[in-house]
């Protein structure tokens, strides 16, 4: 008689029916992701774990434990940047540009140093962070030592997972595989590898929101505002309302952004990404683009000063777009 594989006892856990079943608790996440990372895992055993956790949906203790698992599996460089804010950036954009990227491009150029990871090719027919950088001609990095030097040079870096944590990009390359969104889009957001203060993300289902909230609580991320994004990703669509939980320290907050505009524009055609850099050099106009760069940084700034008021913040965000040095994304 065969025994049992070590890693079954989790499934066990997630899979014994509706009565029986329960999720994992944070320990017990943290034990089954490092198997995982750690290449102690059939993968029938991978497939049936994560399709479990996806229909049960991840609990924040789940979360909790998986990012837990991957940080201690990152190696940071010796000499480790100071960063202000981490900013991920997973799910890209099919409906409207990543206007996103040049609102952290514009923190950046006043100071404030971002670090952004993400991932790219997951799913067809988006524009991914990667690939925007490429063409606007911003140099990304090949890994934390890499990101480490460009944050001093430009208080901006961009590291793809898959030089960020090879396991995990792995785990979200299953996706066609699958056909369904696994935790680990979940679970990437949440890295924050140089352990910045501040972490933004975004979301697309709303009922995500909490998820990321309560699971930065239970990793006792000091500051932390998850927001309903644009495509999901960290971008507020100036059109419509928007969601935006917020952490800080033991103090939690909901509340839903008024639109910036009363009446909605229409969808572009197509997504051109040199119209970027040309809205950033003045040499074109969108005012649905320069209403989600502004309403994206003004929430970034909220996250780094608690003293702002969304009034304020959106005030300090038009002040900067307009005082913006149009010959440069970042400095050189």
């Amino acid at each position: 008689m065969s025994s049992q594989h070590p890693f079954a006892r989790f499934i066990r856990i997630l899979g014994r029916g509706r009565h029986a079943s329960r999720s994992l608790t944070q320990e017990e996440a943290r034990e089954a992701m490092g198997m995982i990372l750690d290449g102690k895992v059939e993968e029938i055993q991978l497939g049936a774990f994560l399709m479990l956790i996806r229909v049960r949906e991840e609990t924040p203790d789940e979360v909790a434990g998986f990012v837990q698992a991957v940080a201690e599996r990152i190696t940071l460089p010796g000499e480790v940047a100071t960063v202000d804010l981490d900013w991920s950036s997973y799910a890209g954009k099919k409906r409207q540009l990543p206007w996103f990227i040049l609102a952290a491009l514009l923190l950046a150029g006043r100071g404030h140093t971002i670090f952004m990871h993400g991932a790219r090719g997951h799913t067809e027919g988006r524009i991914y962070t990667f690939d925007a950088l490429q063409t606007l001609g911003i140099e990304t990095a090949d890994s934390l030592e890499t990101a480490t030097r460009q944050l001093a040079q430009h208080n901006f870096a961009y590291l793809d997972l898959r030089q960020l944590s090879p396991q995990l990009h792995r785990l979200m390359e299953l996706r066609p595989l699958l056909g369904l969104r696994s935790p680990i889009h979940t679970v990437a957001r949440m890295i924050n590898p140089f352990r910045a203060d501040h972490v933004i993300q975004g979301i697309f289902h709303p009922g995500y929101l909490a998820i990321h909230q309560m699971a930065g609580r239970l990793l006792e991320q000091p500051h932390l505002v998850v927001i309903k994004g644009e495509g999901g990703e960290i971008e507020r669509n100036p059109d419509m309302s928007c969601p935006r939980y917020a952490l800080h320290g033991d103090k939690t907050d909901e509340t839903d952004l008024p639109p910036l505009f009363s009446k909605r524009h229409t969808k572009p055609d197509h997504l051109d990404l040199s119209l970027l850099s040309r809205v950033w050099r003045g040499e074109a106009e969108d005012e649905y683009g320069e209403g989600a760069i502004i309403g994206t940084a003004a929430i970034a700034l909220q996250l780094l000063d608690t003293s702002l008021t969304d009034a304020g913040a959106i005030e300090k965000a038009r002040q900067y777009w307009s005082e913006r040095d149009r010959n440069r994304l970042i400095r050189s």
